[in-house]
């Protein structure tokens, strides 16, 4: 979870692939500390955002697993790097999947969706879902699934 428009579109599919079987998900919001700082570092207005964004996103993927008990837990880490922070939660979980959102982004004239996204992509041991937001001005529909 980033608390970007990315997030929405997540938990969209999520409710869709969590009404077709008894998931269970951990939602995951990373601090990113800079090397120049301790890395636990007190950041109050960073951990104040992940809280409220981990908040909202639990609200909203308890309503997509019917509100089963222990279905939704919620990690607030403090890590160099997100994208190694979030392998390691999911080695720790035993997770069959991590679904992350991006979107593309300009980076040194190259098109990019980010060195969280490759980092996952080339070193998470299970299935990696990616839902990259469409480009703008693209209408992007609401998710069906059969």
């Amino acid at each position: 979870m980033t608390g970007e428009v990315e997030d929405q579109r997540l938990l969209d599919i999520v409710d869709k692939i969590s009404q077709k079987s008894n998931a269970y998900i951990t939602l995951v919001y990373v601090v990113e500390v800079a090397q120049s700082m301790p890395i636990d570092a007190e950041l109050p207005g960073q951990i104040e955002r992940g809280e409220r964004v981990l908040k909202d996103a639990e609200r909203f993927a308890t309503r997509c697993v019917g509100g089963r008990r222990g279905a939704i837990t919620t990690e607030l880490i403090q890590a160099r790097s997100a994208g190694a922070a979030i392998v390691d939660e999911a080695i720790e979980h035993g997770s069959n999947a991590i679904m992350l959102g991006t979107s593309v982004r300009k980076k040194f004239g190259e098109l990019s969706t980010g060195e969280t996204v490759d980092y996952v992509l080339r070193n998470a041991p299970c299935e990696v879902i990616v839902i990259r937001q469409p480009t703008p001005g693209w209408m992007a529909g609401p998710v069906e699934w059969q």
